[in-house]
């Protein structure tokens, strides 16, 4: 399957899709699963509770952003794989990272449920063809693919993966 192409997607999304070299999505969402249990092990219980700056995420508020926006993400490709033409709503990220209050969550849970959100991405995307990927439906009243958010999702984590290298000083 060919990469998304520039009217697969909103350009708000490019930031996330550019970090995305691979051509085989199927193949890297599998592989993902090795690359992404070995940066969570480099994510300690001493950096949990950490944010680099004030009103600034802490690293687990980081970690359950990614896990909510990757359940989001899955969702619209699920609708749209499955022919909905209904736009799909938007999220707040920062009203959801203040709701979800990932403070009293142990760093294992979130990094487990991570896994297994991952896992379950995996899967779903498996299951879908050629024609369920090629699909083209609405988010927030803007044309996107199935596979583009399969590119958005593994993007969206390189972006934040990055962010906790630079910001946090985490080496992963």
């Amino acid at each position: 399957m060919a990469r998304p192409v520039v009217n697969d997607f909103p350009p708000y999304f490019e930031r996330y899709i550019s970090l995305v070299p691979e051509e085989d999505i199927l193949q890297l969402i599998a592989t993902s699963m090795q690359e992404l249990k070995l940066q969570l092990s480099a994510i300690s219980n001493e950096n949990a509770a950490f944010a680099y700056a004030q009103d600034k995420w802490t690293v687990k508020q980081l970690l359950q952003h990614v896990i909510d926006a990757e359940r989001i993400f899955t969702y619209r490709a699920l609708c749209i794989a499955r022919g909905e033409q209904e736009s799909l709503l938007s999220f707040d990220e920062n009203a959801y990272a203040v709701n979800a209050d990932a403070s009293g969550r142990h760093l294992k849970d979130i990094k487990e449920e991570m896994m297994i959100v991952r896992q379950s991405t995996m899967y779903l995307f498996q299951s879908f063809t050629p024609e369920m990927l090629s699909r083209k439906g609405l988010s927030s009243n803007n044309p996107i693919t199935t596979l583009a958010l399969g590119y958005i999702l593994i993007g969206h984590w390189r972006h934040h993966a990055s962010i906790l290298k630079s910001r946090y000083g985490i080496s992963i």
